[in-house]
Formats: C-alpha cells, sequence, structure tokens
C-alpha cells in the first residue's frame, strides 16, 4: 500500500506540558536553571523530551529565547544525521511498541531511492516497508510519521477510519502533515532562470 495522497510528489526544573510553537516535534521541554552556569545553554534530548540548561539568572523573557534557539539548533543537528536501514528497522519497531503494542511487526524496513511520487510504502503480505531518500534530512518526528502511516498499513490496509484512528494517536500527526505538504508545495513553486536566494 502506498501513503496517502499527502504523502505524494522542541532553580527548579520545571516541564510546560505543550510543545513550542516553532518546535521541533518534542512533546515536553524541561528547563533547568543552575546557579553554577554563568553564561552558557545547552540542550539535549532525553527520550521523547528536551532538556535545556540555562543559567539561574536568566529573565522569563530570556529563557523562552533560548529554549526557540537550542530547539532550533537540535532540529537542525538531527535533520543532518541520516539512520541506515538498521536504525530505520529498530525505530520502526520501538515506534510499534510504543503506539501499537507491537503488534505491527514488519520483516523489513528501508531506504529507497525509486519512489520519487510517495514518501513511503508497505506491501503487508511480505510485512515489508520502504521509505523515500527523500525523508532523509527531515526532521525525525516527520520520518517517525511516515513510518507510522506504513506500520498501521500492516494492520489496515486501507485508509479508512480505523486507518486513521490508529494513526491519530502519534501526537505529532498533524504537524509532520504540515511539514509534508509544505515541502511539496514548496516543489511546485516556479523555479525562476537567474534568480538568486538571498
Amino acid at each position: 500500500m502506498s501513503a496517502d495522497p499527502l504523502h505524494r510528489a522542541g532553580a527548579p526544573p520545571r516541564t510546560p506540558t505543550n510543545p513550542p510553537p516553532n518546535g521541533s516535534g518534542t512533546s515536553a521541554i524541561e528547563v533547568r536553571r543552575s546557579t553554577r552556569r554563568r553564561r552558557t545553554v545547552s540542550a539535549y534530548r532525553e527520550g521523547d523530551r528536551t532538556v535545556v540548561l540555562i543559567p539561574a539568572r536568566m529573565s522569563e523573557a530570556e529563557e523562552q529565547r533560548w529554549v526557540s534557539v537550542m530547539l532550533d539548533k537540535l532540529a537542525a543537528q538531527e535533520s543532518k544525521r541520516v539512520l541506515g536501514d538498521a536504525e530505520l528497522t529498530a525505530r520502526a519497531e520501538r515506534l510499534s511498541g510504543q503506539y501499537f503494542q507491537g503488534r505491527a511487526r514488519p520483516a523489513s524496513v528501508r531506504w529507497v531511492t525509486n519512489q520519487n511520487t510517495r514518501w513511503g510504502s508497505c506491501t503487508p503480505s511480505e510485512g515489508s516497508i520502504r521509505l523515500s531518500h527523500r525523508l532523509q534530512g527531515m526532521p525525525e518526528y516527520v520520518v517517525d510519521y511516515v513510518l507510522l502511516h506504513e506500520l498501521v498499513h500492516l494492520l489496515v490496509p486501507g485508509h479508512g477510519p480505523r486507518f486513521w484512528r490508529l494513526l491519530e494517536a502519534y501526537p505529532r500527526t498533524e504537524r509532520a502533515r504540515g511539514y509534508l505538504e509544505g515541502v511539496v508545495a514548496a516543489d511546485r513553486l516556479p523555479h525562476v532562470p537567474g534568480a538568486r536566494s538571498e
């Protein structure tokens, strides 16, 4: 089964419950203030959460600005990292366990270079999932969404209501769909000969 037409051609620590608006796709951000930290700000991923370390004296406005900056930096770093087929398979298995109690069991998950009009495809009878190489370099939450889309096809072949109910379990579904829609729209923009990007 191919993906649907859409897929074609983020003192004491605080943890906000909502992801940041410009976000990287994380579901929670924990800000940790340190009296030892004077100027530096750092961030890292811890599972499905982003931890941002800042100096204790920083104002709320500075905190918000630095959280945004660090989320953008993490997203840029992650987009440069390319998963191999073995890592892609392990990721699919983890996602299946997390969202479908391990019921979606792919026999193989791999990157392919011959899918230029869709983001992913699945052959349920073989248990094989293929992702377009064009996803490489996109944010991890987008790759996860496409993986989950194809994993659902191992449980539900078509795109009926049950399919979409299962896929909606992924909290970043709408964000990932918006990202992919933006990529498709950008590809359709006319390219003016001789135009330079600023």
